[in-house]
């Protein structure tokens, strides 16, 4: 209910929605540009990710390279790839989230994992 009984403002509605959509699109921009780092093995493997969770690069480690035993390295990469794609989902979270909340919660809008 609007106080006074009076109508919404449907143009100050909108601009404001449009706004909301331009901040989102800046945000999501601004993840896909923003990589963040996780790692494994002590440092072993490193992974690295934008914000929007793509893979973008691969350090690893002489020392952890074994041809005796190849599978603790296909884990540490897996470790140092899902380390780096939770720090990417706590970004999305931080950038993300406070959009969200300002246009009615996470939940039902498309690309938005919250």
């Amino acid at each position: 209910m609007i106080p006074g009984g009076g109508q919404p403002n449907m143009q100050q509605l909108l601009q404001q929605a449009q706004k909301m959509q331009q901040d989102l699109a800046r945000a999501q921009e601004e993840l896909a540009q923003t990589e963040v780092e996780g790692q494994a093995g002590g440092g072993l493997v490193k992974a690295t990710v934008t914000g929007s969770g793509e893979l973008r690069g691969l350090v690893i480690d002489p020392k952890a390279v074994d041809p005796e035993d190849t599978e603790t390295l296909a884990d540490l990469i897996v470790a140092a790839v899902q380390a780096a794609n939770e720090n990417a989902q706590t970004l999305q979270q931080e950038k993300l989230g406070p959009l969200a909340q300002g246009m009615g919660g996470g939940s039902g809008i498309p690309g938005l994992p919250f």
